[in-house]
C-alpha cells in the first residue's frame, strides 16, 4: 500500500484515484463560521486566586458539557517547543518510504506504527492521510529517525501530560468531585498516552476525499496542535464548524471515555479532518486514557435511580480494538456499548 505522500509526489497524479473518492451527504458541505468556540485560559485554571480559578473551572465544565471542545491558551508549553515538534514531525514524513516502512505496524498495540488511511483492511474508501502512532506512556516509544526526533517528542509528551493532569483536576471539580478524583480513578500515573501524528498532503480535488471522516476519539481528552494549515472541523448542534486555532494554542476535545465516566453529562466530540490544495497539513494529537487493562464505567457518584448507567463497563484495550476493527463513523463505536 503506497502512502498518500508517495502518491502525491509521483509525477503520475493528475486526478484523485477512485479508491480515495468518498461519497458525501449534501449537508456535509454546509459550514457555519459564526459560532464562538469556547476558549479556556490555562493560567486562570491554575491560578492561586480562588475566584479566578473557580470561574475558569465553571467555563471548562460548560465547554465539556455544551461543546466537548475548547481552545487552550496561556498554557505552559513554549511556542519554541511546539514549533520544534511540528518541524520534527515534518522531517519524519520527509524520510524515504524505505526508512518509514521500517516502522510499519501490523498490530493495534505495536509500540510504533506507521501507516496510511485508518485501517486498510476495513476501509471501504481510503483516507487522504498518512500517520505515525506511538504509544508514549507508560513506556516511551518513538522512531530513532530522523536524528533528534525521539528526544524532541519525549520532551513534548511530558509537558503535554502535565497539561492534561491539570485539565482533569478542573473537570473533576466542575463535576462536584475532589480535584484528583478522575486522575486516581483512572490510575492516570500509569495511564495510556497515544501520540498520533497525521500528515495530510495537498490534494488536487480536496472536495472528493476525506482526511479523517466524522468520528469521536477514545480516551478522556485529546490535545491537538497543528501547523499553519487548517483542516479540523467539529460538529456542534448538528452543524459543521471549521476551527481557526489561535496562535500557540492547543485544540482540546473530550473523548468517549469521559462521556462514559460522566454517564453522558459530558459528551465526546464528533469531528473530522478535510484535505486542501495549498500544502501539507501536519497535526500532532495525544489521546490520554487509563491503563490499557483498566475497566471504565460510569462513576458511581454520577449515577442515580433517575439517571441509571447508560454505558456498559468495558476494558480500555477492548474499546480501542472495537474502534479499530470498524470503519470510523460518528459515534458508532460508543453506540455499541450503550445500554
Amino acid at each position: 500500500m503506497s502512502s498518500v505522500k508517495e502518491l502525491v509526489e509521483s509525477n503520475s497524479l493528475k486526478s484523485v484515484p477512485s479508491n480515495y473518492v468518498c461519497i458525501k451527504n449534501p449537508e456535509d458541505s454546509i459550514f457555519y463560521e459564526t459560532e464562538n468556540i469556547p476558549t479556556i485560559n490555562f493560567s486562570q485554571l491554575t491560578s492561586s486566586n480562588p475566584n479566578e480559578r473557580s470561574k475558569a473551572i465553571q467555563q471548562l465544565g460548560e465547554a465539556c458539557r455544551d461543546w466537548g471542545f475548547f481552545l487552550l491558551i496561556n498554557h505552559s508549553v513554549s511556542e519554541t517547543l511546539m514549533e520544534k515538534v511540528l518541524r520534527a514531525c515534518q522531517s519524519f514524513f520527509d524520510l524515504t518510504e524505505k526508512e518509514k516502512r521500517e516502522y510499519l505496524g501490523r498490530e493495534l498495540f505495536d509500540p510504533i506504527r506507521y501507516g496510511t488511511s485508518f485501517n486498510v483492511t476495513v476501509d471501504k474508501t481510503l483516507l487522504w492521510r498518512d500517520y505515525l502512532k506511538c504509544h508514549v506512556h507508560p513506556h516511551f516509544n518513538a522512531p530513532s529517525k530522523p536524528p533528534g526526533f525521539s528526544e524532541t517528542l519525549e520532551e513534548y509528551i511530558t509537558k503535554d501530560r502535565e497539561l492534561v493532569e491539570e485539565l482533569l483536576k478542573g473537570i473533576s471539580l466542575s463535576l462536584g468531585l475532589e480535584e484528583n478524583y478522575i486522575h486516581k480513578k483512572m490510575n492516570a500515573d500509569l495511564g495510556s498516552q497515544l501520540l498520533v501524528i497525521n500528515c495530510y498532503p495537498p490534494c488536487p480535488k480536496p472536495e472528493l476525499v476525506m482526511g479523517l471522516p466524522a468520528h469521536t476519539d477514545h480516551g478522556l481528552l485529546t490535545l491537538l496542535m497543528q501547523n499553519e494549515l487548517e483542516g479540523l472541523q467539529i460538529q456542534h448542534s448538528g452543524k459543521w464548524i471549521p476551527v481557526h486555532p489561535l496562535p500557540n494554542s492547543f485544540l482540546v476535545n473530550t473523548g468517549d471515555h469521559l462521556e462514559i465516566l460522566t454517564n453522558g453529562k459530558y459528551k465526546s466530540l464528533v469531528h473530522r479532518a478535510v484535505a486542501n490544495t495549498k500544502g501539507t497539513r501536519i497535526s500532532v494529537g495525544t489521546a490520554h486514557g487509563p491503563p490499557l487493562d483498566h475497566v471504565v464505567e460510569p462513576l458511581p457518584e454520577l449515577v442515580r435511580d433517575d439517571n441509571p448507567p447508560s454505558y456498559q463497563a468495558i476494558k480500555y484495550r477492548d474499546y480501542m480494538k472495537l474502534q479499530q476493527n470498524h470503519e470510523l463513523n460518528g459515534k458508532s463505536c460508543l453506540d455499541r456499548i450503550r445500554i
